[in-house]
């Protein structure tokens, strides 16, 4: 039996490794897993070594505060890793951890074949990283088509096969009416993934509220969330005593709320596709320490964060970053779309434009699951 070992860094990167997990589970059974994973990836029945929120860390100063942490982290991996014997290691996003495990394992082994799922933005910034990463990672599957000729160049074998938060979902029926009150419109809000970006970003989301609860009675607000994060965003709500708020974790009822939201409010990331992909407007939002933003205004070669409005050159989606994300900005944009709805649908028509870019003929997991089938 092939063996594939899934190396993840943080919850987006366990939610894609598991929609190509499950792909590759239908038309390969015979293969066996071990992982570093989250929820995703245990729904799918595969054991993870420890919890991927174990190793995730946002911004330079966390990492370094805890780089005894992660170094025993990647240690425990690399010895995983090396007693499981798998054909592939799949590496999933999260490059300062996952390639780091991923350099080890082939200086050690070898004959381990190193597949790398989510290009580490080389166009973003350290556009050099590609000639080390070809001399440990075999194969590189590409989210993004433009991405393909920055590996070209340097030889490295790679594959566009798309991303999977833009793949069509089953529709399944689920019963939403009790987050739905009667006349009340929704706005999902995202406050990230990660323990600190919840922290940073939930008191300036609950003032956001406040003021929106001002001019607006009639909204209800609805907290994206993963299963450990869910009591952490439903304390600042009741410290605040909100009750025009919803948390929820279950994601195929997220799907379905956002849906039918009339907008949404989302730290930069992934999920930004998600609600373009879903039609629905948007602005993003991001904040971090200082010392960290000083050191990525150095680096960074692109003028915007939202990778709709990098693949456009120009802001479809109002970004709101570092000192702009505060309270009153976020709400005189929101409000300024809820008050105007021919802008809310010249942003719609601008994100399918750039998403139609991004898409595949066949789903993009599909795809992905194919590559790991074929380099077994």
């Amino acid at each position: 039996m092939k063996k594939i070992f899934i190396l993840t860094g943080e919850a987006s990167g366990d939610k894609l490794a598991s929609k190509v997990i499950s792909k590759l589970q239908i038309f390969n059974p015979n293969i066996e897993y071990l992982c570093v994973g989250g929820e995703g990836l245990k729904s799918l029945g595969i054991k993870s070594i420890y919890n991927v929120k174990e190793i995730t860390y946002l911004g330079f100063t966390n990492v370094l505060l805890n780089i005894f942490k992660i170094n025993n982290k990647i240690n425990k991996t690399v010895d995983a890793i090396l007693e499981f014997k798998p054909d592939i290691l799949f590496t999933v996003d999260s490059p300062d951890f996952t390639l780091r495990v991923a350099r080890r394992i082939k200086n050690i082994n070898p004959q381990i074949k190193t597949v790398h799922y989510i290009s580490p933005q080389v166009w973003v910034w350290r556009e050099g990283r590609i000639k080390k990463i070809k001399q440990f990672i075999d194969h590189i599957l590409l989210l993004f088509n433009f991405e393909k000729p920055y590996f070209d160049k340097e030889q490295v074998s790679c594959e566009f096969v798309g991303h999977p938060l833009l793949e069509d979902k089953v529709d399944d029926k689920i019963d939403i009416n009790q987050f739905i009150g009667k006349n009340k419109a929704l706005v999902s809000i995202f406050s990230g993934s990660r323990v600190s970006e919840v922290n940073i970003l939930m008191p300036i989301l609950i003032d956001f509220i406040k003021l929106m609860g001002k001019k607006y009675n009639d909204i209800t607000y609805i907290f994206h969330s993963t299963h450990e994060n869910s009591q952490l965003i439903h304390s600042y709500i009741k410290k605040n005593d909100l009750s025009n708020c919803e948390v929820i974790s279950d994601d195929k009822i997220k799907s379905h709320l956002l849906k039918k939201s009339i907008f949404a409010v989302a730290k930069s990331g992934t999920v930004s596709l998600e609600i373009c992909n879903a039609k629905i407007p948007s602005i993003i939002l991001y904040k971090m320490n200082f010392i960290n933003f000083l050191i990525i205004k150095m680096l960074v070669k692109i003028k915007y964060a939202n990778i709709i409005n990098i693949a456009a050159n120009d802001e479809i989606i109002p970004e709101l970053l570092q000192s702009k994300c505060n309270p009153k900005n976020i709400f005189d944009i929101v409000s300024n779309f809820l008050d105007n709805p021919s802008k809310i649908k010249d942003q719609v028509e601008k994100t399918q434009e750039i998403l139609s870019q991004f898409k595949t003929e066949i789903s993009p997991s599909e795809s992905a699951g194919k590559a790991l089938n074929k380099l077994l």
